[in-house]
């Protein structure tokens, strides 16, 4: 009947605003947890002795029980552990495949020839490989919510963790509106008079993310695994064609192989050419790292997070390096297109790449395909953003109303923050939308060089502490293949990455025609981060008067979320011995 009818819309309506209230937070409340307590007697529980320090509040408790063992219980948290194995390996293979790599890395080749695009990609390539490998280790064993700040104030330094906390949490505030001012540049590929107002799709690009973020984090990991599906096959699809359009096999039947190595040079405007590449190539691998944000709101961190962070390995080798020495064989670096401003669509290199071909069909698909990387990254990065602020937030870092989770486990307030910053997307319509474009590019690319080193220099310092407190290498649920010297790689590449930055930002490509305003603003944009982690961490330090925090305080305990024995790892590592070796290839590759 209708008054029945009525009834079950009002009592759907009364369900939907409930989820907006807090979440019930407390010991085993979450029942998606699936852990189990390493030892056999619950019966301990009630004397429990916890483990670690108690501020780390959103992590899950690690006890002592009487037989000695250590027994672990839900996080107390209104967050959702929804996030499945799919989802985490997804995010890890094309999670961050996005406009950087599309758009951004077309100028790079314009003002350093292949060789530096080349070069500078597969140098914050190894960097990237190596951090991954480092935040798998720490996220496998502590994959507590806000890793990069969380990990920092434990290992390092509180004052550098208050730092790399609001310099990660900025770094996703600027992707979003630059994500934004991107949706704009592609939707133009098709409407180039603008038949629809620019602001009319950053509109609607805002209502989407909220949309998504709304339903919870299933929504942000439903959408970031087709989306990534949808990217990972374009780019197998780039590759493959690029490969066909060079030996001749397209329309245009012309050979082309590597000439365009060789004509113009491969190096362009020499070291300052080669320094150039690395904020964009910086920033076109950034949200890697986000998969140690999901850790906290996956079902299984020890078994999804080893195995996504070892698949970083071929989605770096394969989605990252051969599709730009694809580019740089098809795509010559005086190529005008190149040289236009970054609000042009044309100027994408794999767009060029496959007009090149004249298969006329192909760079309408691919530009599909980039539009909807835009969209991944902005979904990335209101994940990333609001994450960390409520991390920040229940450190006692952030005001404390970003604490507040609703029943559906979504961080309203800290989600409500990254939205309005979404609204500089409309700033297309204040200034150059090519200068906004850049210094977001800027803010957002340099700022993860500080949150990857900061994950490098954890790594060492908590396998120093391990060892240090009479655990073994073998109790970790995941071991970093490089271990200490890997991570000691990564944190000096990571340095020589910023060195190179500000080189090209102190002497920029063409400085004698600049003006000494120009010069200037060429460096703030270039190193505009630094100077915000630099400023955050020495006001904290002034203020708070932190120090480094001595090897036998750190702190390995609390977070450990760990649901089985030693004799299971050990069992679980013989049979990952006794696989085939074309197996193993295939699980760390793919």
């Amino acid at each position: 009947t209708l008054q029945s009818r009525h009834v079950v819309s009002m009592g759907a309506f009364k369900r939907w605003l409930d989820d907006f209230k807090p979440a019930d937070r407390g010991i085993g409340k979450e029942v998606n947890y699936i852990g189990e307590f390493s030892s056999e007697d619950h019966k301990h529980l009630d004397t429990k002795e916890a483990l670690g320090k108690d501020e780390y509040t959103n992590t899950t408790v690690a006890v002592k029980t009487e037989d000695g063992g250590v027994a672990l219980i839900p996080e107390e948290t209104g967050l959702k552990r929804n996030l499945s194995g799919r989802h985490i390996q997804l995010i890890a293979l094309g999670g961050s495949i996005g406009t950087g790599l599309f758009i951004g890395s077309g100028q790079n080749l314009a003002t350093g020839g292949p060789g530096s695009l080349m070069l500078g990609f597969i140098i914050v390539a190894v960097c990237v490989i190596l951090t991954m490998l480092s935040l798998g280790e720490l996220t496998a064993v502590l994959p507590v919510s806000g890793s990069f700040c969380t990990y920092s104030v434990r290992f390092l330094d509180p004052s550098w963790g208050f730092a790399m906390g609001w310099n990660y949490w900025l770094q996703w505030l600027a992707a979003f509106p630059l994500e934004a001012t991107a949706v704009t540049i592609v939707i133009s590929f098709w409407d180039k008079d603008e038949t629809v107002p620019r602001g009319v799709w950053v509109a609607i690009y805002l209502v989407l993310m909220m949309s998504i973020h709304l339903v919870g984090v299933r929504g942000y990991g439903e959408f970031e695994f087709l989306a990534a599906l949808i990217k990972i096959l374009g780019c197998i699809g780039f590759i493959i064609a690029c490969v066909v359009i060079d030996v001749g096999g397209s329309p245009r039947g012309e050979y082309l192989g590597a000439h365009s190595w060789h004509h113009p040079p491969p190096f362009l405007n020499g070291f300052k050419g080669f320094c150039s590449v690395f904020i964009t190539a910086a920033f076109a691998y950034s949200g890697t790292e986000i998969v140690g944000i999901a850790a906290a709101e996956s079902s299984n961190p020890r078994k999804y997070i080893p195995r996504a962070t070892k698949q970083v390995v071929g989605r770096v080798l394969l989605f990252y390096i051969v599709s730009i020495l694809m580019i740089t064989f098809i795509v010559p670096s005086d190529t005008k297109s190149l040289m236009g401003d970054s609000n042009d669509p044309s100027s994408s290199p794999f767009v060029i790449a496959l007009q090149q071909g004249q298969i006329n069909a192909l760079p309408q698909i691919f530009n599909a395909i980039i539009l909807i990387s835009a969209l991944s990254v902005g979904n990335a990065s209101v994940y990333g953003g609001s994450r960390t602020l409520l991390s920040l937030a229940e450190l006692g870092m952030a005001p404390k109303i970003f604490t507040y989770v609703d029943r559906k486990g979504r961080p309203l307030p800290a989600m409500f923050v990254s939205f309005l910053f979404g609204l500089l997307g409309f700033l297309i319509y204040a200034s150059d939308p090519n200068t906004i474009f850049d210094w977001l590019l800027s803010i957002s690319g340099l700022s993860v060089i500080f949150s990857w080193g900061s994950t490098c220099l954890a790594h060492i310092r908590f396998r120093k502490a391990w060892l240090l407190q009479g655990n073994t290498l073998a109790q970790l649920p995941y071991k970093s293949p490089f271990g200490i010297i890997g991570a000691i790689i990564g944190l000096i590449l990571n340095f020589l990455i910023i060195a190179a930055a500000f080189y090209s930002g102190a002497w920029p490509i063409g400085e004698g025609n600049m003006t000494s305003n120009d010069r200037a603003n060429s460096f703030f944009e270039s190193m505009i981060s630094l100077i915000i982690v630099l400023a955050v961490f020495g006001a904290h330090k002034l203020y708070t008067r932190s120090r480094v925090v001595h090897m036998n305080e750190i702190d390995v305990q609390t977070g450990r979320r760990d649901p089985v024995s030693l004799e299971v790892l050990e069992q679980e590592r013989a049979e990952e011995r006794a696989k085939p070796f074309i197996l193993k290839l295939k699980d760390f590759f793919f």
